[in-house]
């Protein structure tokens, strides 16, 4: 069993045991009586930890699951019945043994992230490791007696081997770059791990034995930026025979999934179906390999025999997003989480037969949201360069007879990243549409799902060329007959918070209305107090290196053009809490910065930072409460009823 650290909301337990049926997956809601309230907002969510992977027992009769609603680990009988706990708050990344007489998983519960094991026996919980560092991944050897990981403890990630359960911990690789994602070839024998270059952009995948020697390199994968230190790229996961290595590459213009031989030779597509896909795993008996794909943010689970042949759709939503698909012991089932364009993400099983499914949980709250949910229609606009972009519209249905709504562009994070499916993950431009706001959210230039050559169609043009799109999109809501093409507003968060504030300055006169939250406005100060190293790569990536490049991060920088800022901008973030075991760690000024630029200016801005958080908000208070402030501002200057008055006399008062 292997495990990545991957990185968020819920229903009682008893009541997310046997759900209703799967509500509609497309088309739109009725509309309900009144809009849903801020607080009914927040407590939409997943019983499930988004990222988690919901793991089988060893004889398959149970899924064990992480949940949001208390941080615990629980499992539910894989054929129905109520869910039981296992172990208390703060459990993350837990997989069982091999043989079962063991559940890892990883905690920061006494300061720093640590691999802790739980007896399925006893019940018993230990701490394993004592590090001090951080763990990026893991994974069980066959005989459920060692666990292999990537941890920092020395500067840069290197691969250690931990017996279970004494917690003897030993160093295998010790080179400056990084190494990361280590799996145990069938045998026991061998491990398989991940280098990636100071760019993190090539990756070496090896092989060594088990005590660290004999290492040598067994493919290259070349120029696949991974933001996250090897996230992207993952495991390289050699097949239950032991003659196979399954690997995610783009090397044919999508992140999608190849098998090489792990002696060496070429590596081969296993569904060249022109789509990014994720999540790949094995079945135990090697003869198939199950994988998610990614078309236009609706996310399928496939599988395809592994010696080669024609893919089969198990589990095709119309509308809704499929993740972290786990084969059964006996690989007759395969677990996954299912969210819809009204549905929070919940637990299925599938028999890979048959295609019968059958539901888990039931993360509903509060009654059924699905009938008072706005569902957004996929539109697709026109903009520059010849591209098309993809977007989720959120109709207004609050509208009396002859109103017209203000519109409002919703930017994603990333700025590689996409609006999915998943629509209950994404509050804010509901809340607004219920509000009575048309809310477009694009999948701009820059955003994966769409293949390299899209992805990397804003590299060294950040907050320009992509913002042709938001602009475009702009044009878009301008043109739709409920909308009111004098009020137009824009918000997002991280890169969306970023793009927010680059529109007001780039494109000054476009927005009434403006809030970034938790962006960055000044390129060129950011490394004053950036503390994380995947930004760093990320920037010299985008840009080029700092200082040689230092031209293109100003040109991306808003704070030096915000004299031409004409729009009212509430600028939102985190207060900047700390990490108890890095507690030198300083409140992000980014914002703060952009403020005090425009009152320098004498622009019309607002400021807020939210008690008891990081740089980004993510506590449920904090959140209802931003909600109200967001709605208090985008009511205040797109729906005042104030005009401007015609050109001409514009033009002449300038005169």
């Amino acid at each position: 069993m292997r495990t990545s650290l991957r990185f968020a909301s819920a229903c009682t337990l008893v009541s997310c045991a046997l759900g209703p049926a799967v509500r509609a997956q497309s088309g739109m809601s009725a509309t309900p009586a009144a809009p849903l309230t801020p607080d009914q907002m927040v407590g939409v969510g997943s019983l499930l930890v988004r990222g988690e992977v919901p793991q089988w027992s060893a004889d398959g009769s149970r899924l064990m699951f992480a949940s949001s609603l208390d941080g615990g680990l629980w499992t539910v009988p894989s054929a129905g019945g109520l869910p039981q706990r296992l172990t208390s708050a703060g459990a993350s990344h837990a997989t069982y043994s091999p043989d079962g007489q063991w559940v890892a998983f990883t905690s920061e519960k006494d300061g720093s992230p640590e691999l802790y094991l739980w007896s399925t026996e006893t019940g018993r919980e230990t701490k394993l490791t004592k590090l001090g560092g951080r763990i990026i991944a893991y994974s069980w050897s066959p005989d459920s007696r060692t666990i292999a990981l990537s941890d920092d403890r020395y500067g840069s990630y290197d691969i250690w081997k931990v017996s279970v359960p004494d917690g003897r911990a030993t160093r295998l690789t010790s080179a400056a770059s990084y190494e990361v994602f280590p799996s145990w070839t069938p045998d026991g024998a061998t491990i398989v791990y991940v280098r990636i270059d100071d760019g993190w952009k090539d990756h070496d995948v090896l092989m060594m034995d088990s005590n660290g020697g004999g290492g040598r390199i067994i493919l290259s994968d070349k120029d696949f930026f991974d933001y996250r230190g090897g996230s992207a790229f993952g495991f390289a996961m050699p097949s239950p025979d032991g003659r196979s290595l399954l690997f995610r590459s783009q090397r044919a213009g999508w992140t999608s999934y190849f098998v090489a031989p792990l002696a060496g030779g070429e590596p081969r597509a296993i569904d060249a179906e022109g789509a990014d896909q994720s999540d790949a795993a094995w079945s135990h008996d090697g003869k198939s390999i199950a994988y998610l794909s990614n078309h236009n943010g609706t996310i399928a689970l496939r599988v395809v025999p592994a010696a080669g042949g024609k893919p089969r759709v198990v589990v095709d939503p119309k509308m809704g997003v499929v993740s972290v698909p786990q084969w059964s012991p006996d690989d007759k089932r395969i677990s996954y989480t299912l969210a819809t364009g009204n549905s929070p993400a919940d637990l299925f099983v599938v028999d890979v037969a048959t295609g019968a499914v059958q539901r888990l949980t039931n993360s509903e709250q509060g009654g059924n949201i699905g009938a008072q949910w706005i569902v957004p229609e996929k539109v697709t606009y026109p903009s520059t360069a010849g591209l098309t972009i993809s977007a989720y519209l959120y109709r207004p249905v609050y509208l009396k007879a002859g109103e017209h709504a203000p519109g409002i562009m919703y930017i994603h994070g990333g700025p590689t990243g996409q609006f999915d499916d998943n629509t209950t993950s994404q509050i804010q431009p509901q809340f607004l549409a219920q509000q009575g706001y048309a809310v477009l959210a694009p999948n701009i230039r820059g955003s994966s799902g769409y293949g390299r050559k899209f992805e990397d169609a804003n590299n060294h043009c950040w907050e320009r060329c992509d913002l042709e799109d938001v602009l475009a999109g702009v044009e878009y809501l301008k043109k739709l007959p409920y909308v009111n093409a004098e009020k137009m507003g824009i918000t997002g968060i991280s890169y969306g918070g970023i793009m927010t504030g680059a529109a007001v300055a780039f494109a000054p006169g476009v927005f009434q209305a403006a809030i970034p939250q938790s962006g960055y406005a000044d390129w060129v100060h950011f490394f004053d107090f950036n503390e994380e190293l995947g930004h760093v790569k990320l920037l010299a990536y985008e840009f080029g290196p700092f200082p040689d490049s230092i031209a293109a991060y100003k040109r991306a920088s808003p704070i030096y053009e915000v004299k031409n800022v004409t729009t009212p901008v509430f600028i939102v973030h985190g207060e900047g809490a700390t990490t108890p075991w890095r507690p030198g760690s300083q409140p992000v000024t980014a914002g703060l910065d952009f403020a005090r630029a425009l009152d320098r200016n004498s622009k019309i801005y607002r400021y807020k930072a939210y008690p008891n958080e990081g740089f980004y908000i993510y506590r449920k208070d904090n959140n209802r409460q931003l909600l109200i402030d967001m709605l208090a501002f985008f009511d205040q200057f797109l729906r005042d009823g104030a005009v401007t008055a015609p050109t001409p006399l514009k033009a002449a008062a300038s005169n």
